[in-house]
């Protein structure tokens, strides 16, 4: 059975999110031959809430899958970005906290979603701190140049950050 489920699992997994209608038809199958399988679970949460925009119903999918499994390490990162997309920022925070808590969890992609809350509530300079600790667990050059490539993004969003350098740079002519 369990041989079964991962085939569909992984069928379901190979066609997302290229080609739903197959990815859902292996999905249902997985999930009838275990419908507490928490990395189904999740992409079908994934399904909803990344093309479908129905977050409420993505929420129950990663709701159950955490239920199902709470040491999972694919549904966090996926069930804080529908939280974050659906405005559930206090669910989203709780949630980021008992992930980092995960042991094997990707520490990196989990505080970029911290930053992103930070940034969602306008909180620029608090934004700026994840970008910064993720980069400890950043293990190749384009994780690097991301991360610098978000901290820049974030700087210029901040209120007069950008005023000040020019009137700096006249001053100095």
């Amino acid at each position: 059975m369990t041989l079964t489920k991962s085939k569909y699992y992984f069928e379901a997994l190979d066609n997302y999110p290229y080609s739903l209608p197959d990815c859902l038809e292996a999905l249902n199958y997985a999930l009838s031959y275990d419908p507490e399988d928490a990395d189904s679970l999740c992409l079908m949460g994934r399904i909803y809430s990344e093309m479908l925009t129905d977050y409420e119903k993505a929420k129950l999918y990663f709701e159950e899958a955490m239920k199902c499994n709470v040491a999972n390490l694919n549904t966090p990162q996926y069930y804080i970005k529908c939280l974050l997309d659906n405005e559930d920022l206090q669910e989203a925070e709780k949630l980021i906290e008992y992930a980092l808590k995960i042991k094997g969890i990707d520490n990196c992609r989990i505080l970029i979603h911290k930053s992103l809350l930070f940034e969602i509530k306008f909180e620029y300079n608090k934004a700026l701190k994840p970008l910064k600790e993720a980069k400890k667990f950043a293990y190749d050059q384009i994780m690097i140049d991301f991360l610098k490539n978000r901290e820049k993004f974030i700087k210029g969003k901040m209120p007069g950050k950008s005023n000040k350098k020019r009137v700096k740079k006249k001053k100095g002519n």
